[in-house]
Order: C-alpha cells, then sequence, then structure tokens
C-alpha cells in the first residue's frame, strides 16, 4: 500500500476546487483583471490595522481565551443587538479562526459518519468538503433559476430529509447564485427543524450584504433563544479582512462548553492581536460597511447592464452578495469556458462547475472590485461575447 493509499478515504477523495484550478492555470496572467475570489481588492482600513498594532506593541501575545476575550464577545453581542435587535448576551459568541473554521466546528457538533447535511445549491464548495471531512454525507437541493431569480422550493428542502438528516446547512444571501431567503421561507424552514428536532447551521455571512435594505431577512428574526440554530459568520467581507481568518459562531449558551472544547482541540483560541482589530471593526466599521455596500451595488448595475446588452447572457439580478452568476448562450461547460475567457478575454471567473448541483453552466464574478476594474472588465467581456 503506498503512502497516498493509506490515507483516510475522505481526506484523500475529497474533490480538487475547479475554482482552485483556474485560478492556478492563469494567476500571473499579465493585464488579467481577477473577478474569480470572493473577496474585495480594498487592503484592510488603517484604524483596524491601528488596533492590531497596539494590541502587539502592548505585548498581548499570549494564549487567551477559547471563547474569545471579553472585549470581543461583548462587542459581537452589542454589533447584534444593533443590527438585528437580539438581546444583548455575549455567552451567545464565540470566536473563531475564520468563517471557514466556524463552518468546520458547527458541523463536528451536529454531525458525523453517516448522517446527512441537507444543504441548498449552487453553493460555496466548502460548505459541501467541509460536510464530508466531518464524516457526513452532504444531500443537494437545487435552487430554481429563473430571470426574474433564484428561489427556492422549501418543499423540495423538506422532502430531502431522511432519517439520517442531521442539519439544515441554509446560506443565505448566498453563494454564488445571490439568493436571498425570505421571511416565509425562514420561518417555515425553522418550524420544519423544530418539528423534526435537526439542527440548522445559518451561513449569513453576506447578511449586511443586500442591496435594498440594512441586513437581509435573517433566522434572527424568527428563532428564539433556545432553538436549535448555529450561525456562522466571518469578518472577512464586511471590513476587508480575509488574510486575518478571524470569525465567529452564534449559538445557544447551553452548547458552549461543547464549542469551547472544539476550539480548545482544534486551534486553542484566536490570536488576541487579532481580535482587537475584531473588536475595532465592529464599533468603527459601519462607514466601511457602507461605502462597501454602495461600491458593490453601483458595480453590480455596470456589469449587469452591460452584460444584458448583449442579448447572449442569462442571469438573474442578484438581492445580495457579491456575486453576479451568468451563463454564456451556447456554454454548457463552465470551467472549460472560464479558461477560454482567462484565455481571450483576460478576465477570471470562477466556474460554475466547482459550485456542485444547479449551476455547471453558470459563471461567478465577483464585483466587490474598483470600478475601473469593473468597467474593463465589462467592456471585455461584452466585446469577446459580441464576436462569438
Amino acid at each position: 500500500m503506498t503512502p497516498y493509499e493509506s490515507l483516510r478515504p475522505i481526506a484523500r477523495d475529497l474533490d480538487e476546487s475547479d475554482i482552485v484550478a483556474v485560478v492556478n492555470r492563469a494567476r500571473n496572467k499579465p493585464g488579467l483583471v481577477p473577478l474569480w475570489v470572493g473577496e474585495g481588492d480594498l487592503p484592510t482600513p488603517q484604524f483596524i490595522i491601528d488596533a492590531a498594532s497596539a494590541s502587539l506593541a502592548n505585548g498581548e501575545t499570549f494564549y487567551t481565551w477559547q471563547r474569545g476575550i471579553p472585549e470581543l464577545r461583548q462587542a459581537l453581542a452589542d454589533y447584534h443587538e444593533r443590527v438585528h435587535g437580539i438581546a444583548n448576551n455575549p455567552e451567545r459568541f464565540y470566536v473563531t479562526g475564520s468563517g471557514m473554521q466556524a463552518i468546520q466546528l458547527a458541523l463536528q457538533a451536529t454531525s458525523g459518519a453517516g448522517d446527512e447535511v441537507v444543504m441548498i445549491t449552487p453553493c460555496w464548495p466548502n460548505i459541501h468538503a467541509a460536510t464530508q471531512v466531518s464524516g457526513a454525507v452532504p444531500v443537494h437541493v437545487e435552487l430554481d433559476f429563473s430571470e426574474n431569480g433564484w428561489s427556492l422550493d422549501v418543499q423540495k428542502l423538506f422532502d430531502a430529509v431522511t432519517n439520517k438528516t442531521r442539519v439544515l446547512f441554509i446560506n443565505t444571501p448566498a453563494n454564488p447564485s445571490g439568493w436571498t431567503a425570505t421571511h416565509e421561507n425562514l420561518r417555515d424552514i425553522l418550524a420544519f427543524a423544530r418539528q423534526h428536532n435537526i439542527w440548522i447551521v445559518a451561513d449569513e455571512v453576506y447578511t449586511r450584504f443586500i442591496f435594498d435594505a440594512d441586513c437581509a431577512p435573517s433566522f434572527y428574526d424568527v428563532i428564539e433563544e433556545d432553538d436549535r440554530v448555529i450561525f456562522v459568520n466571518t469578518f472577512s467581507k464586511n471590513w476587508a479582512m480575509t488574510g486575518w481568518r478571524s470569525g465567529w459562531i452564534s449559538a445557544p449558551p447551553a452548547i458552549g462548553q461543547v464549542l469551547e472544547n472544539l476550539i480548545q482541540y482544534s486551534t486553542s483560541g484566536v490570536a488576541s492581536f487579532t481580535q482587537r482589530a475584531a473588536v475595532a471593526a465592529l464599533q468603527q466599521g459601519e462607514p466601511f460597511l457602507a461605502m462597501q455596500k454602495q461600491r458593490a451595488r453601483t458595480n453590480r448595475d455596470v456589469m449587469c447592464d452591460a452584460l444584458r446588452s448583449t442579448g447572449k447572457i442569462k442571469f438573474a439580478r442578484p438581492q445580495g452578495a457579491l456575486y453576479l452568476f451568468f451563463a454564456v448562450d451556447g456554454f454548457s461547460n463552465s470551467k472549460e469556458l472560464a479558461i477560454q475567457i482567462t484565455d481571450e478575454a483576460n478576465v477570471g471567473l470562477a466556474p460554475g462547475t466547482g459550485f456542485y448541483t444547479g449551476g455547471n453552466e453558470f459563471l461567478r464574478l465577483c464585483y466587490l472590485r474598483d470600478p475601473k476594474q469593473i468597467e474593463l472588465a465589462a467592456e471585455r467581456l461584452v466585446g469577446w461575447v459580441n464576436q462569438l
């Protein structure tokens, strides 16, 4: 048996990301406009950097609270009271080493070998893969697409549940489609989960990136304190902190010791100086977030209007998140198409084949970028499509 063959099958057989494959192929291509990764192009604001620098200067380089420093947990409670109107309770909050780790810990706490996790697709591939790593089985429920928008048939979601289902994983606003659940969707899903004693993992990373309100409809709007809902979130998107690897979990305090244990036995906590930066983001970051949202909305509209003018591209103008998910007439394999576009139009896009069922013909474009980049990318894409 070779070293490779002796690895755990779950780890050995994980899919290679089609997104990463396209990025790696064209990462260093001169002049390319890179819209393939889910982040903006602005660096972290200086007031956040200053908070981390002050923490380092003060010698905060030691082990710290596994659940998070008290100041950050209180800042998270204050933020959620302000944004979502929930009771100010810092015992709900647990600091993690990224939103990705928050997802991993939520799944480790709720599912394992032989269990099923029902998720809505197209979905961020890390959700599917994290489910596999936990030992559970991903079960896909496809959104319905029309040019009026992506929509969820909640009965299809419920029909996918079996006696092995332990979790409904709900990402809204959704990456990559921009689908955003309605309050009716959320109430129906919560009622079903209560009836069947199923956990909900609520990925609301993009809840502030909604373009007709301050905040998207949220499970916070419909839950009771002890409902089986674990929220996963990150500092990455709102405050341009993707490289800081800092996120959080919000969950019923009754499971707090379990979550603390999982943090202890994975990373033993997040660096204090990173947490000080996160406090600054929560307390001082609303003007920066408002600017980011306006930038994203303007760029979304510029790109949508340009691509619609070709008459050869289908999409639904996204309600939320940071992405336009679109398909080009006559192309069914988006990985091949993404490579062709990088070669011929010099625009980097993520292939829908990387987002599992329901997205194979689509491409994802992140529009949280410099408006000049968006305008250039739109010009190149329209020119390329029009010469087909």
